[in-house]
C-alpha cells in the first residue's frame, strides 16, 4: 500500500481497543494486547499519517489486514530495500541503505521536517513521517522519523520494524519492543 494504514476493526469486525492515556497503553504493551492510538491522540494526526499500532494489533489472530493483504515481513522488507538499492546488505552496514530512504520518502515539505534529504519517491511509496509511542505512552519525532512494523519477531519482547528519517535518504532495519506503537503497511498477498 501507499499509505499508513487507519483502521480501528479487525478483519473479523472486533474493535481494535484504542489507549488515549499514558495508562491504557502501558497495559496493553505489558498485557500483550492489542492497541491503537493517534500521534498526541489527535486525531488530525491520523488523516496525516494514519494510526500507530503495537505489534501485539499487527499480529492478532483477528487480522489487522483485509483478505488478500498481510503486514510484510522482515525478509520482504529487505526486498524492497535491495530492489532500491542493490548494494544494501541487511547483515551489514549497521542495517542501512544509504539511497533507499530517499525513494521510499514522500517529497511533500508539508510533512517532513526540513531538510528532506533525499526524498525522490521514486518507489511510490510514499513514506510519511508519523513518529512512534514509545512503551511509557510517550510521543516522539512526528515530521522527524516514520517506523513500519514488519511481522517478523527478532525475539521474544522485540520485533523486526524500518525507518526513514528526515535529514537524508538512509533506509535503517532495526528492532525494538513489540510495546511500541509504529505505523503499519499492508502488502497484497
Amino acid at each position: 500500500m501507499a499509505q499508513n494504514i487507519n483502521v480501528d476493526h479487525f478483519r473479523n469486525g472486533s474493535l481494535i481497543p484504542e489507549a488515549r492515556t499514558n495508562e491504557e497503553w502501558r497495559k496493553a504493551g505489558d498485557n500483550h494486547l492489542p492497541a491503537w492510538c493517534y500521534y498526541n491522540n489527535n486525531p488530525a494526526h491520523g488523516e496525516k499519517y494514519g494510526k500507530l499500532y503495537n505489534w501485539y494489533a499487527v499480529m492478532d489472530s483477528r487480522g489487522l489486514c483485509p483478505t488478500g493483504w498481510h503486514v510484510p515481513t522482515d525478509a520482504e522488507w529487505n526486498t524492497l530495500i535491495g530492489y532500491l538499492d542493490p548494494s544494501y546488505n541487511p547483515n551489514s552496514n549497521g542495517s542501512q541503505s544509504a539511497t533507499a530512504g530517499g525513494k521510499m520518502k514522500s517529497a511533500d515539505t508539508q510533512y517532513w521536517l526540513t531538510p528532506n534529504g533525499g526524498a525522490t519517491n521514486e518507489s511510490g511509496f510514499s513514506g510519511l513521517p508519523g513518529g512512534p509511542r514509545n512503551y511509557d505512552g510517550a510521543f516522539n519525532f512526528v515530521g522527524n522519523y516514520g517506523y513500519w512494523w514488519s511481522s517478523s519477531e527478532s525475539a521474544t519482547a522485540d520485533a523486526w520494524y524500518r525507518y526513514l528519517y528526515h535529514t537524508n535518504g538512509f533506509a535503517g532495519r532495526d528492532y525494538y519492543l513489540k510495546r511500541f506503537g509504529f505505523s503499519v503497511r499492508f502488502l497484497r498477498d
